[in-house]
């Protein structure tokens, strides 16, 4: 225990010792979010650093959100979906599947989609092999973040097309103003999102629930 109460482990690695917080996810957020203009980045605990106690409070949010819905599987995209998917999985003990990104063509047999990234600024493809995703599962895609809700919107026409029933959509943040659940509700798609982020004002992100 700390002196403030709270959880904290250390270990060593190589000459560097680093400490992992035992937070939830709303409070890694609030304190450790970094601002680049529009861009809000985790990267430091949630998809490029990945600590394992954000993750499984993550997890276990996502899990609650779906588990009265009985999913059979977890459908997500590479690279930064996979933690969060990963953390819902193990909580629900379903297999997760990960579309692959692919830059250009190709003649591989999967279930695919041309996808646009407005950050990034490149076209890409995401593909799920058909053999890894038969018909008639009851499906819910986690992903890391939600904001323009492209790659998501991507990834249920992909389950659509493979016949499978897909139950909704799980995010660990949404970025509210740029209208992602809006797109994803147009084909009728229930969204969940752990953390809802309002706006950013200056350095500093507004939680939606916060007021």
């Amino acid at each position: 225990m700390g002196r403030g109460g709270g959880m904290r482990r250390e270990f060593r690695s190589g000459r560097r010792r680093a400490t992992i917080r035992s937070v939830d996810l709303r409070t890694a957020v609030i304190e450790r979010a970094r601002i680049e203009g529009n861009l809000v980045l985790v990267d430091e605990f949630l998809n490029h650093r990945v600590e394992p106690a954000v993750i499984a409070s993550d997890g276990k949010s996502l899990a609650t959100a779906f588990a009265d819905l009985n999913p059979d599987l977890i459908l997500t995209a590479e690279a930064s979906g996979i933690p969060p998917a990963m953390a819902c999985s193990h909580e629900l003990g379903i297999p997760m599947v990960y579309a692959k990104k692919y830059l250009g063509t190709g003649d591989r047999y999967s279930f695919a989609r041309e996808v646009t990234s407005p950050t990034k600024g490149v076209e890409y493809r995401v593909e799920v092999a058909r053999r890894v995703l038969p018909p008639g599962l009851r499906l819910i895609i986690i992903d890391d973040f939600l904001a323009r809700g492209r790659t998501a919107e991507a990834l249920g026409e992909i389950a659509t097309e493979a016949g499978c029933d897909l139950l909704g959509f799980g995010f660990a943040i949404e970025k509210t103003w740029q209208k992602g659940r809006e797109r994803l509700e147009r084909h009728g798609w229930v969204v969940h999102s752990v953390v809802e982020l309002a706006a950013i004002e200056g350095s500093t992100v507004v939680i939606k629930d916060d007021g």
